[in-house]
């Protein structure tokens, strides 16, 4: 009962958040809300059985939940771009998903290089910096992954995942998220009509896929 009442207060403050203001904190642990909410939604959809998150942002309504559903839509459109680079991620990436360490490092790898600084070919009108398209790449890949491990009777791993991306919003994406006005500015997306807007949605898209085949090359290349 205790742990129930204190899931039920975490998710309030979660919620509250989009309220104001949210701090690098909040921002961390909506993020792995979102993790969570995404990893679930991949895992049901290949038909995979797994402990249900205690507080389903998508089914749960409020800012935080729409954010949910739009991230996973989006997540829908790229992946049916580029079906086959988010899937069997732990095989494109030549790793065993049994270790934790190897797990929590091929991801931060995936991601560090996928918001690089760096132009690929396939983005060298668009900006080099960091927008929706990679964040939603990300969160492909922590599908694509938790998918894997699961798969090969790891599902302790699925939280190893959502940790290693709280790590990189609060290293990398909070003060980008923060000039944002927090996730509810990925709602964007899709409530914006304009053919331009979605043309540059999907270009920001083909540039994240751009980047996480640069960083599959990366990772396998680099020194072991």
């Amino acid at each position: 009962m205790d742990m129930l009442r204190r899931s039920s207060v975490f998710a309030a403050e979660v919620m509250e958040a989009f309220d104001r203001s949210p701090t690098d904190k909040e921002l961390v642990s909506q993020a792995k809300a979102l993790c969570r909410d995404y990893i679930h939604s991949r895992l049901n959809r290949t038909g995979i059985g797994w402990s249900k998150p205690e507080h389903q942002l998508s089914a749960s309504g409020g800012m935080l939940g729409e954010v949910s559903s739009v991230l996973m839509w989006l997540g829908d459109e790229l992946e049916y771009l580029r079906p086959n680079i988010y899937r069997n991620v732990a095989r494109q990436l030549n790793i065993t998903v049994a270790s934790e360490s190897v797990v929590s490092d091929a991801f931060l790898a995936v991601a560090a290089e996928i918001f690089s600084t760096g132009r690929s070919i396939l983005c060298l009108h668009l900006s080099s910096g960091i927008t929706w398209g990679k964040v939603v790449s990300l969160y492909a890949v922590a599908g694509a992954l938790a998918v894997d491990c699961v798969r090969h009777g790891h599902p302790a791993m699925v939280h190893t995942i959502v940790d290693c991306m709280g790590e990189f919003v609060r290293k990398s994406l909070v003060s980008w998220l923060k000039r944002r006005g927090g996730w509810a500015d990925i709602t964007k997306c899709v409530v914006n009509t304009d053919p331009s807007f979605r043309s540059h949605w999907l270009m920001s898209a083909a540039c994240a896929c751009g980047h996480y085949l640069k960083a599959m090359v990366f990772y396998l290349l680099r020194d072991k």
